[in-house]
């Protein structure tokens, strides 16, 4: 599965467009990573433990739109982008979506 944030895959025709693909993961914050994260913050630097938490988070948005795009019969998700939201206090939404398209 091709999976890419331009409009065309360079070699490739597009044939059909299948409609959006998405996939997406809640996430919430862990009180021992919060506590660290509040004394790191008062300090400056990378908050490391939120940043593998996005990190894992957006490969998992990541496969689940693949999985869907693969469902739809697709050969190739385009245009694809990442979003997020809150959805309560403590805990955000990560959205991945993308265009699934096959090839002529």
């Amino acid at each position: 599965m091709i999976v890419s944030t331009s409009q065309e895959i360079p070699g490739s025709t597009i044939g059909q467009v299948l409609g959006v693909a998405m996939g997406n993961t809640v996430r919430s914050k862990n009180v021992g990573k919060d506590i660290g994260a509040s004394f790191k913050s008062m300090v400056g630097g990378e908050l490391k433990s939120y940043t593998a938490m996005l990190t894992e988070a957006r490969q998992e948005a990541l496969a689940r739109m693949t999985e869907s795009a693969e469902e739809m019969g697709a050969d190739a998700v385009i245009m694809v982008r990442f979003t997020t939201s809150a959805v309560t206090e403590g805990a955000a939404e990560l959205l991945a979506y993308g265009t699934a398209v096959t090839f002529s």
